[in-house]
């Protein structure tokens, strides 16, 4: 598209990717199955992505891959067009935060939790104590679990916490691996919220399609390891998603 300023045109710089996936695929150590299999996808800053497929489709395998808890077969990943190899593992990750669907906080207490990540990114006390303060309110976090530890902690108390100690990062990008499977409605409401007025890159798996339909702008479907639709939310017919996975995983136990 041209752009005219004063009589004199140039062309618009194009709008480039914040993370590529280009032809990856993940074999499994024989050789002899493909976790994942010719995926190529842009995501841009900004994306609130959603990854839908049966369990054992891929969709943890590809998290991890764009975290670089693992490595392609073959193909290429690159986060601002750069390939992952290239960043710093350290740097990549505390701008592409993984929070996996198990939540662990490592021994820690919730407050160390909550703040040992800015911690090390050595970051000032006052600054360190407003965002603790500021995603702890907005994820309703209260003051009586913050010497808690993990032992002490139920399942989505846990998953919360470790959703939180991601957000108060604020990272460019943030992956997260059903993070809400178990959570109450109430809270998963302030998930939405929190995520939805956040400027983050949001790519999310999720068996929950209520929760992406609310917050996602994409979704991703994986069957197999092989990327079957990518399509806007708007296009997303969530109806005949359900009846296709619900024949699939009826079809899988059967296999």
């Amino acid at each position: 598209m041209l752009e005219f300023n004063g009589g004199s045109s140039t062309l618009s710089k194009p709008r480039l990717p914040q993370l590529q996936l280009q032809q990856v695929d993940v074999v499994t150590e024989l050789g002899n199955q493909y976790l994942l299999q010719a995926i190529s996808c842009d995501i841009f800053a900004g994306d609130r992505i959603g990854i839908i497929g049966a369990s054992g489709s891929g969709k943890t395998t590809l998290l991890r891959l764009c975290n670089r808890l693992s490595s392609p077969t073959a193909g290429q990943i690159l986060f601002e067009q750069q390939p992952l190899s290239d960043w710093p593992v350290l740097s990549l990750r505390q701008q592409l935060m993984l929070v996996p669907q198990e939540p662990k906080l490592l021994s820690m207490t919730v407050h160390e939790a909550l703040t040992y990540p800015l911690r090390l990114q050595k970051m000032p006390d006052q600054e360190i104590a407003s965002r603790v303060a500021s995603w702890r309110q907005r994820l309703g976090i209260p003051d009586n679990w913050l010497q808690s530890t993990e032992l002490q902690l139920s399942v989505g108390q846990r998953q919360l916490v470790s959703l939180a100690r991601a957000c108060v990062t604020e990272p460019k990008l943030g992956l997260f691996d059903e993070p809400t499977s178990a959570l109450d409605p109430g809270t998963i409401d302030r998930v939405v919220k929190a995520l939805t007025a956040s400027s983050m890159t949001l790519v999310i798996a999720s068996h929950q399609f209520e929760f992406l339909a609310q917050v996602c702008d994409r979704i991703l479907w994986l069957n197999h390891g092989q990327l079957i639709l990518d399509a806007p939310i708007s296009e997303i017919d969530w109806s005949e998603i359900k009846a296709e996975l619900t024949a699939q995983a009826e079809k899988d136990d059967w296999e």
